[in-house]
């Protein structure tokens, strides 16, 4: 990256504007495929933006990077719910523990029967993917041919 820096120096600013652009259209293409509910408050949430500028919100299938332009796709906690599904479960307080499970049986709790997964996120992403990369190269060569020219 730093020989490209070289080579031309607006590379950064042009992928990073890039790399912005086409987490707003994840985001937007996530949105319209997502699970509603009553209220649209999940729908709503879903939002893309760079990862510096939501540290403590809650990031959907990224791990930490040095990259101050990496941009990421963020969504209210339950998404990874609604992506992947639920298992049967008893709603009593430690109902997930060995304990809490004898004690729900007994005392003749209720079990939620648990929810399909509903997927959203990954496969609109694996879809688009190679888009994404063309916006970001595009936008790399074309730093290069200004660079070239100038």
């Amino acid at each position: 990256m730093r020989r490209l820096n070289q080579l031309a120096p607006n590379v950064e600013k042009y992928a990073a504007d890039a790399k912005l652009k086409a987490a707003h259209q994840l985001a937007e293409e996530v949105r319209s495929r997502a699970p509603t509910g009553a209220t649209l408050d999940y729908m709503e949430s879903i939002d893309g933006d760079l990862l510096t500028s939501r540290p403590a919100q809650e990031q959907v299938g990224t791990r930490s990077t040095k990259d101050v332009t990496a941009t990421g796709l963020f969504a209210k906690f339950i998404w990874r719910f609604l992506e992947y599904g639920t298992a049967p479960h008893f709603t009593t307080k430690g109902g997930g523990t060995v304990a809490g499970k004898k004690q729900a049986v007994l005392s003749q709790a209720k079990m939620h029967p648990g929810t399909q997964a509903q997927p959203h996120i990954f496969p609109i992403y694996r879809a688009m993917k190679p888009k994404i990369r063309k916006m970001i190269l595009a936008a790399v060569n074309k730093a290069v041919r200004e660079a070239r020219k100038g």
